[in-house]
C-alpha cells in the first residue's frame, strides 16, 4: 500500500500541529498533494482509468477548497503551506 499509517502521522507532524491532530488543514492539505502526486504518476501510465482520474479531479478540488478556507481567514498560515509544499509556481 502506498499510503500507511506512519507515513500519514508524518505529514501531519510535520505540516500540522502534531501527529494526532489530523484535523488541520496543513495536514490535510499535505496529504491531499500526497494523493494527488500518486495518482497523476498512476494515470500517466493508465490513460484510460477513468475511475482514478475522476477521483484525481475530486481530491483537487477539495484541496482547492480548503487553501480558499485558508486564504480567507488566514493569509499567513495560507502562504507558508503554499511555499513548503510548493504548490504556486
Amino acid at each position: 500500500m502506498y499510503l500507511t499509517a506512519e507515513k500519514k502521522q508524518e505529514f501531519f507532524k510535520t505540516y500540522g500541529k502534531g501527529a494526532e491532530d489530523t484535523g488541520s488543514i496543513e495536514g490535510q492539505v499535505a496529504l491531499f498533494s500526497y494523493r494527488i502526486a500518486h495518482l497523476t504518476e498512476h494515470l500517466k501510465s493508465n490513460k484510460k482509468d477513468y475511475s482514478t482520474q475522476r477521483s484525481l479531479l475530486k481530491l483537487v478540488g477539495k484541496r482547492r477548497s480548503l487553501l480558499d478556507f485558508l486564504k480567507a481567514n488566514d493569509i499567513e498560515r495560507y502562504r507558508a503551506i503554499i511555499k513548503a509544499l510548493n504548490l504556486r509556481k
